[in-house]
């Protein structure tokens, strides 16, 4: 049946309650047309604001999720201090920036396409991982994990943190898949996802100054030499398992 418009209200034999309705839902879409194009500006000016709030929701679910990275920063809280766990803490956050950054400016896009790259960047990562592990299980409470004699702990600990995110291409998939997610249409796509990322490393470092503030008051018992020694051999057990997770990872 086709349908009527008001074209047909000139044609003789239509009702004129026809002719009524139809001028009606005519005058009804003139008014409704501007509303719907506001509406939609309206929604456009929030969508920047709306994806900030989203991408902040699921970063602070994932910041919180037991990973490679609280491990860390709670081992060097626990064994060295909360000086050399909060510069263990910024190495990461460095490291996480700097993976952001790439992505940013596209350079990730060839970590996805280059397995070559990916799988360079993975046994190397994997090896660093099990290097820092198997030191806290063969000696543990000894010089610091993976510390050179004679540096500063806080440094050493720095390039722990900046090295175990910087060799781990997981990281870059991760901001490679996840950052475009919550990027609106209209905007500055490299500067969105660098403020992204910087949102992430924000609060990951709120998270972890969170840890480092809790392992104060048990920071005592954590310095008696057998507990720190147990404590030493847990996280290498656990780094060891982070780099056996790292080799079986794929780009996908």
């Amino acid at each position: 049946m086709p349908r009527l418009t008001s074209a047909h209200c000139s044609q003789p034999g239509t009702g004129a309650h026809h002719c009524a309705r139809l001028s009606c839902v005519d005058g009804l879409a003139s008014r409704v047309g501007p509303a719907i194009m506001i509406a939609l500006e309206w929604r456009r000016a929030m969508t920047s604001l709306q994806a900030l709030l989203a991408f902040t929701l699921a970063a602070v679910i994932l910041t919180i999720t037991p990973g490679l990275d609280t491990a860390m920063v709670l081992r060097t809280a626990a064994s060295e201090g909360a000086r050399p766990a909060r510069h263990a803490a910024f190495g990461i956050g460095v490291g996480c920036l700097l993976w952001g950054s790439l992505v940013a400016v596209g350079l990730g896009t060839l970590l996805a396409a280059s397995p070559r790259l990916f799988l360079l960047l993975k046994w190397a990562g994997a090896a660093y991982l099990a290097f820092l592990g198997l030191g806290l299980i063969v000696r543990p409470h000894g010089l610091g994990v993976g510390e050179v004699r004679g540096e500063n702990r806080s440094t050493g600990a720095f390039r722990r943190g900046f090295l175990t995110n910087i060799l781990n291409p997981k990281v870059g998939i991760f901001y490679l898949t996840f950052l475009p997610q919550f990027i609106p249409r209209g905007v500055n796509a490299m500067g969105f996802s660098f403020f992204l990322a910087l949102i992430h490393v924000g609060l990951s470092l709120v998270w972890f100054s969170l840890i480092i503030a809790a392992t104060a008051p048990i920071s005592r018992l954590l310095s008696d030499a057998n507990i720190a020694k147990t404590l030493d051999r847990i996280a290498g057990g656990v780094f060891m398992g982070f780099a056996l997770r790292l080799v079986l990872a794929s780009s996908a």
